[in-house]
């Protein structure tokens, strides 16, 4: 497996060191050139999901990068990542990749001060750590999306095909099973 990590904006860094220590081989993308490199991962990491997709389609990565997805490149994404992936955000009128048949809510758990930290259960493995800021959570899934995770009965985690969507942020943990879970997933 070699990974890309989106790179325009957001926690892309802390993605990098967590596959950099499992032995993943990771580049970033900052510009359409990158998306030549060879990769079967792609990892869309938490930050502004309205500044991330201004920016990929203002750097011509938004269209190759859907096709990536839709080709069946795996796929990690967290908080704006998921909003990224997401078929329809209820509280916006945009849509960006639409490619996780999910509706999620912006800024479900508030502004900034409303992040929170927690530990729930994530799939078989077990409680892990859940780092929640400015978080989104998925509304509702179609029947064919595996609910990997619930805190206070909210989808947190889901899984679509090739694409793993969080509201949360691991990478901000010392916890890499999730990681190890989605390279051999």
């Amino acid at each position: 497996m070699r990974a890309a990590v989106l790179a325009l904006q957001g926690a892309f860094l802390e993605h990098e060191k967590i596959l950099e220590s499992l032995g993943v081989p990771c580049f970033e993308l900052r510009k359409k050139s990158d998306l030549e490199k060879d990769f079967d991962a792609l990892i869309l990491p938490g930050g502004e999901s309205t500044v991330q997709g201004k920016l990929l389609h203002e750097l011509e990565m938004f269209e190759p990068l859907k096709q990536i997805i839709e080709s069946g490149a795996k796929v990690l994404a967290t908080c704006a990542g998921l909003i990224l992936l997401a078929e329809k955000i209820e509280n916006d009128s945009r849509v960006h990749f639409g490619t996780m048949p999910v509706c999620v809510k912006r800024n479900a758990y508030g502004r900034q001060l409303g992040s929170f930290f927690t530990e729930e259960t994530f799939g078989n493995l077990g409680k892990i750590p859940m780092t929640f800021i400015r978080a989104p959570y998925i509304e509702s899934a179609r029947e064919d999306v595996e609910v990997l995770s619930k805190v206070d009965g909210k989808i947190v985690a889901a899984k679509f095909k090739n694409q793993t969507a969080l509201s949360f942020h691991p990478e901000l943990n010392n916890d890499a099973r999730l990681y190890e879970w989605w390279i051999k997933s």
